[in-house]
């Protein structure tokens, strides 16, 4: 489903002044001992762990015990996932998480140890990342309507990169290639800066990569950016036209983050989260700190959280199954 406009993003918020103290009524007793943020992937690089540890450092200033990043990577964020839905109930461990883990792998995964819908209190949609389609400088294209049509008098004979299969790149490639009834050849890759290599050499032609991904390289002028797969242009490119401007509507794609707790958590618990952070989301420091890292910033209840979710589990199956692609 398309992700909501970002003109209705946060409605009826105000924006926060900065305070060591959160303006939340928070629930007897909650928080008594450090929180702690379960992150999926590894720790030190990539737009998860810069994100979850921005938001970490954001709650420290508003809560009376510290919010701790525990790094828990393996199987596509599978690993992570699992652990929060084990945990205690008792709103101490909340799961920072995305659309591939969310989404993707109820499709991907034949025996997946958790079910998104059944193990877990949706708490906030915090934003989302817009995939960016770019290609190989020397195929000499620099609009949407030459690259499609260029794909369609060569079918087969692109290849586009991902950083695997499943992953946020490779689905966007899938919706791309069904939305224009074209046919490119997908190579994932372990390593996604390898992806980047060989599309520098012209070994692949063109590349779906998250917008703060291609960013460096676009601005450097390896690549060549064709458009945004999202409803409005990216603070981080703000030059790049979307799919959307240059008239393929529906095609935004890109990895939605959101925090999660495990089923059975208080409700009380879930509100007050779900408040907190919608406070840091509207605070100007805060907002800007996460937009400059391509977030586009959504917020809002729970319930947007859980609409989003079930539509996105529903999409992602169909691209999956289209795909062909199917993981142990």
């Amino acid at each position: 489903m398309p992700f909501p406009s970002r003109r209705l993003m946060l409605t009826g918020l105000a924006a926060m002044p900065g305070a060591a103290k959160a303006n939340v009524t928070l629930p007897a007793g909650w928080p008594e001992r450090p929180l702690r943020i379960i992150l999926p992937a590894a720790g030190g690089a990539g737009t998860a762990d810069t994100l979850a540890r921005i938001l970490a450092q954001e709650m420290d200033k508003r809560l009376p015990q510290r919010t701790l990043v525990d790094n828990r990577p393996g199987a596509n964020g599978n690993v992570g996932a699992t652990a929060a839905a084990r945990s205690a109930p008792d709103g101490h461990t909340i799961l920072f998480t995305w659309a591939g883990t969310m989404a993707t792998s109820p499709a991907l995964y034949r025996d997946l140890a958790f079910n998104p819908q059944r193990d877990f209190e949706p708490v906030i949609l915090l934003g989302n990342v817009p995939n960016i389609l770019v290609v190989n400088n020397s195929l000499g294209i620099r609009d949407l309507a030459a690259f499609t049509a260029y794909v369609r008098a060569n079918p087969g004979r692109l290849s586009y990169g991902s950083s695997g299969n499943g992953s946020s790149m490779h689905l966007a490639g899938e919706l791309y290639r069904q939305a224009t009834g074209t046919e490119m050849v997908h190579i994932p890759y372990a390593g996604i800066q390898q992806g980047f290599t060989d599309l520098f050499t012209g070994r692949i032609q063109v590349m779906f990569n998250l917008v703060t991904g291609a960013a460096p390289q676009v601005r450097a002028g390896q690549v060549t950016p064709i458009a945004v797969l999202s409803d409005q242009r990216s603070a981080v490119l703000p030059d790049v036209p979307t799919m959307a401007e240059l008239g393929m509507p529906g095609m935004e794609f890109g990895s939605w983050f959101c925090l999660m707790l495990p089923k059975g958590t208080p409700a009380p618990i879930v509100q007050a989260l779900n408040a907190l952070v919608n406070e840091i989301l509207a605070e100007p420091e805060s907002r800007a700190r996460f937009t400059a890292q391509g977030l586009d910033i959504i917020g809002g209840p729970p319930a947007r959280l859980t609409t989003l979710l079930d539509a996105e589990i529903r999409r992602h199956a169909e691209l999956v199954r289209v795909s062909g692609t199917r993981l142990e």
